[in-house]
């Protein structure tokens, strides 16, 4: 593993175990087992590290969904797809949240994007087949919005003082969402515009 690496994998290990707030390249170095000149002639300053380890973070998410073998019947996928995120989540979820927050102050991460349109990609396949009960869009924003309720009741946890959701809960969710954006069995929608798409 080059110098790079390392300190990218030190500062992915700093930000899993310490969160955003607690972000420091002391840490890294220690880590790393490298000089701070060493951090900042590869990355600049502390925020373009953790720049670099939320991108990297956010790459991993991606590839993760990538690796997964999706089924090919739409509904499920899109299913998977719900899961894999809220598990990168639950698995990560000191992580999860700097990624979001690194969002939410605009940063444009290709990766972020990449892992979105999947999602919409999947739901526009359920939308090909008729059986959204609501256009491809309103799918979408339902789907995303319930994945990320689910992921922070992960991040939230320690500050709710509560254990992790049970799984039978982040079922709930992710079912109820698809209750209202899919067509009950048997019933079958017209095949959408394309702007509904």
């Amino acid at each position: 593993m080059n110098t790079y690496d390392k300190i990218l994998a030190a500062a992915l290990k700093v930000l899993e175990e310490e969160g955003g707030a607690q972000f420091s390249t002391r840490a890294v170095t220690a880590i790393a087992q490298v000089t701070a000149p060493t951090l900042y002639h590869h990355f600049g300053s502390a925020d373009g590290l953790l720049s670099a380890a939320i991108v990297e973070a956010f790459k991993q998410l991606f590839e993760s969904k990538i690796a997964a073998v999706e089924s090919t019947i739409p509904e499920t996928a899109l299913r998977q797809g719900w899961d894999d995120y809220v598990r990168f989540a639950a698995a990560r979820p000191r992580i999860y949240a700097a990624m979001m927050g690194r969002l939410l102050e605009g940063a444009h991460i290709e990766a972020a994007e990449h892992s979105h349109q999947a999602l919409v990609q999947n739901v526009q396949r359920v939308a090909a087949e008729g059986k959204l009960a609501v256009s491809a869009q309103a799918a979408a924003d339902l789907v995303w919005a319930s994945a990320n309720t689910a992921a922070w009741l992960y991040v939230t946890a320690q500050f709710r003082k509560s254990p992790p959701p049970q799984p039978d809960v982040v079922d709930l969710i992710r079912e109820s969402v698809m209750q209202i954006i899919l067509t009950e069995p048997g019933e079958f929608r017209q095949s959408p515009n394309l702007e509904d798409v």
